[in-house]
């Protein structure tokens, strides 16, 4: 059996969508979630649901009996997601899991932007636990930008702090693709995969593929770091988020991007 967390979430979702269309019986699938009557309509598709809670450790071992793969859909709890991690993880090796896929961040190793210390710590949970993983270090998405693209159309600015720095944004979709193709594959144990879209693109390069499949211009504004991130605690985004944000200055893309593609963890 191949259970997903979060699995009521976008990545965790679109994974178990990705799962059923490439042939693997609904059976033999299992949604874990909080919630199990938000995941009715898998259900309805014979998925099994079972509930699993990141801050609860007794939910755990029901949930992964059985399952011989899993994958990890990182908490989005920024309180203490190693921890929420850990009784996972813990839970795997007691229920004898073969393989258990986490989905990291890109260039976890050396990023240096505030989400990817919960990543590495993470990854060193997993590498003292003695169970089977393989590290999807998953780039940032598209639908970070694309996800407000109605309001970035209708003020025409896509605002963010990154200057000339480039990312290589991927779809949620395309993430899942490559858990699926982990979760159903062979030969994945122990592997460390970097993901991302095919072209790196700077923040100005954005705004104007907006503007060209928009039909209406859309200017890049490049702000200092203190009032981007005064911007996004304006908007809504939780006071640890802003900080988390890939703030692409010189120095900082010297220590994360690839030097031969120009690539940063995000």
């Amino acid at each position: 059996m191949i259970a997903v967390t979060g699995a009521t979430g976008h990545l965790g979702r679109l994974t178990l969508d990705t799962l059923l269309r490439r042939g693997a019986p609904a059976q033999t699938l299992v949604a874990l979630v909080r919630s199990p009557e938000k995941a009715a309509d898998l259900a309805a598709q014979g998925v099994q649901v079972r509930r699993a809670d990141y801050t609860q450790q007794e939910t755990w071992p029901p949930a992964l009996d059985g399952v011989s793969r899993l994958l990890l859909v990182s908490s989005n709890d920024l309180n203490d997601r190693p921890g929420q991690h850990r009784r996972v993880i813990e839970a795997a090796r007691e229920a004898g899991v073969a393989l258990l896929a986490y989905t990291s961040l890109l260039n976890a190793g050396t990023a240096q932007m505030g989400l990817a210390a919960d990543h590495r710590a993470t990854e060193d949970i997993l590498r003292a636990s003695g169970v089977p993983f393989t590290l999807l270090r998953n780039g940032w998405y598209t639908e970070n930008y694309t996800g407000s693209l109605a309001q970035t159309l209708a003020q025409g600015v896509l605002l963010g702090a990154a200057g000339d720095g480039q990312v290589t944004p991927a779809t949620r979709a395309d993430y899942a693709e490559a858990a699926a193709a982990v979760l159903t594959g062979e030969g994945h144990g122990g592997a460390t995969y970097e993901l991302g879209g095919d072209e790196a693109l700077t923040l100005s390069q954005i705004a104007a593929e907006f503007s060209r499949q928009g039909g209406r211009p859309v200017a890049y504004q490049n702000l200092p770091v203190t009032e981007f991130a005064q911007t996004l605690n304006s908007f809504g985004l939780p006071a640890p988020w802003p900080r988390c944000w890939p703030i692409l200055t010189p120095a900082w893309r010297a220590v994360n991007c690839r030097p031969t593609v120009a690539t940063c963890a995000a």
